[in-house]
């Protein structure tokens, strides 16, 4: 009987020790996600190329094979302030550092040292795929008339596939219903210090994740981290911005935005230097839009993007 690819549950769980298997359950650690690009196997393999007296293929030795898959979580909040959201796990396995003042916020900032990892046990109608020693790099999309979104390819180390049973006690009561990016639920939103209409915002992570395999050393690391994004912003003025003043001037001043209302469901979203690059005008119903390149650089150091949850 064929597999079906509707019947699936996602457990993640913060590893204590690098690459050791912490045991998710779906209990306790199910996460409310899509999932896709889901490679169990990502094998690496080198020809043999001897030669023999005939044409034809030496045949392959495997040399590493790793696992890969990409996580989309709908960027909600928690039922309380100070209450860490349930897509945690999976931010703090990007490089993402956690700060949490009790009953008030729990903040995310990128970090350069002590990073985390995950387990991941993935569930397909029956089979069960374990990826150890996750790490990855996010993408966060906010669009009008859309759900908030984050986007996360993950690496990790590869663990033969087993038939296992699907579970049937998940526990999806950490994450919430998201509040769509519109008028009601983003109420502010200001760029270089001007208040603006946007149409669409990206901001990727920009992480370095790599998989290394050596004697005695098989791991997932994140090595480098370049943030940058781009924004869709209403055309206003000169008087209002001197937009292509600015590229062209290579001006460096904060982005901030404010979504959701409710405690512990308030996002406040900000980057205290973006620079702004590859101006260019697009038509959005007949209206004036300008699309821009965002890179977003740290000012004191891992902060160049903040998500304070209040």
């Amino acid at each position: 009987m064929g597999k079906l690819m509707r019947n699936v549950v996602l457990a993640v769980k913060e590893e204590t020790t690098y690459g050791t298997d912490i045991v998710p359950t779906s209990a306790a650690n199910s996460i409310l996600a899509r999932v896709s690009d889901v490679q169990p196997v990502v094998a690496e393999f080198v020809d043999r190329d001897n030669i023999k007296p005939y044409l034809g293929s030496s045949g392959k030795v495997e040399v590493s094979a790793h696992s890969e898959l990409t996580v989309e979580i709908e960027l909600a909040g928690a039922s309380a302030a100070g209450t860490v959201p349930g897509w945690a796990p999976l931010l703090k396995a990007c490089g993402f550092g956690e700060t949490i003042v009790a009953s008030t916020s729990v903040t995310y900032k990128p970090v350069s040292t002590a990073f985390k990892s995950v387990s991941i046990y993935y569930f397909l109608d029956g089979l069960l795929h374990k990826m150890i020693g996750c790490m990855g790099t996010p993408t966060f999309t906010l669009n009008a008339r859309g759900i908030p979104m984050i986007s996360i390819k993950l690496t990790g180390l590869y663990s033969a596939t087993t038939d296992t049973a699907l579970p049937t006690d998940s526990d999806y009561s950490a994450f919430l219903a998201p509040q769509a990016v519109n008028k009601v639920n983003t109420t502010a939103f200001t760029l270089h210090g001007v208040s603006s209409a946007f149409d669409q915002l990206s901001i990727d992570g920009g992480n370095t994740v790599i998989y290394r395999n050596m004697p005695t050393l098989e791991d997932v690391l994140i090595t480098d981290r370049k943030v940058s994004g781009s924004i869709s912003i209403q055309m206003s003025s000169v008087a209002i911005k001197a937009w292509h003043d600015t590229v062209r001037d290579g001006t460096i001043a904060a982005l901030s935005m404010s979504h959701g209302s409710g405690a512990g469901k308030t996002f406040t979203i900000s980057a205290p230097k973006a620079q702004l690059v590859n101006p260019q005008y697009q038509d959005k119903d007949g209206v004036v839009m300008l699309n821009l390149g965002l890179d977003l650089q740290p000012d004191a150091g891992n902060d160049e993007l903040s998500i304070a949850i209040t």
